[in-house]
């Protein structure tokens, strides 16, 4: 695996030894960033389900400012903090040990927010409109944020999530690559949250 584009084009990535992740090939990790190229200039990123995180480090290389990346193997969460360090983008990254659901809940705790969304999850494991939908009720996307999902040719996902509009899907073979835009909100809402507890508690490693 390499960087396709940016200022650390053709940069070589570590893989995760074993076959629990499915890092995305080239091929289609150029695909998806010409799709979503128009969307961001510079912001913030979210690389959920990271794995090796190619995703986060090519937006990076594209001019992302800063990329939190998370992955719930340990394998990967060490192969990621490896590429960061290889590459010099350790200033620009964080990396959490988490599950998706997990990590979302601890990012609106924090009060960060995204213009670039990836989501790769395992075929096994396709939540990718429910990991959109609690990223809203996070309140972790900014109005007009870019969402780029990787899933199963055979998963169909709505046109419609909550706010994410879906732009487009390209099939590359097996593959399939869905894009959505966060709409803006039209009548801003300034009473907060709201006022639900989550039960779950900790911090994110």
């Amino acid at each position: 695996m390499r960087v396709i584009a940016g200022r650390l084009k053709g940069r070589r990535l570590a893989s995760v030894p074993g076959t629990d992740t499915r890092p995305t090939t080239d091929r289609v990790k150029e695909a998806l960033f010409n799709i979503i190229g128009p969307y961001f200039s510079g912001g913030w990123g979210l690389d959920l389900y990271a794995g090796t995180g190619a995703l986060g480090i090519e937006g990076l290389s594209r001019g992302l400012e800063r990329v939190v990346f998370v992955d719930a193997n340990p394998r990967a969460v060490r192969v990621i903090r490896t590429n960061l360090e290889a590459l010099g983008l350790t200033a620009q990254a964080d990396v959490y040990r988490a599950d998706a659901r997990r990590a979302l809940v601890e990012l609106g705790r924090r009060g960060v927010r995204f213009d670039v969304l990836f989501l790769d999850p395992p075929y096994a494991n396709q939540r990718i409109a429910e990991d959109l939908a609690e990223a809203a009720a996070r309140g972790i996307v900014k109005d007009g944020a870019v969402a780029a999902a990787e899933h199963h040719r055979s998963v169909e996902l709505p046109a419609r999530i909550g706010r994410f509009v879906k732009v487009k899907t390209s099939l590359y073979g097996d593959t399939a690559l869905s894009v959505f835009r966060y709409e803006e909100e039209k009548e801003k809402n300034h009473c907060g949250n709201s006022g639900e507890e989550d039960e779950e508690k900790g911090e994110l490693t």
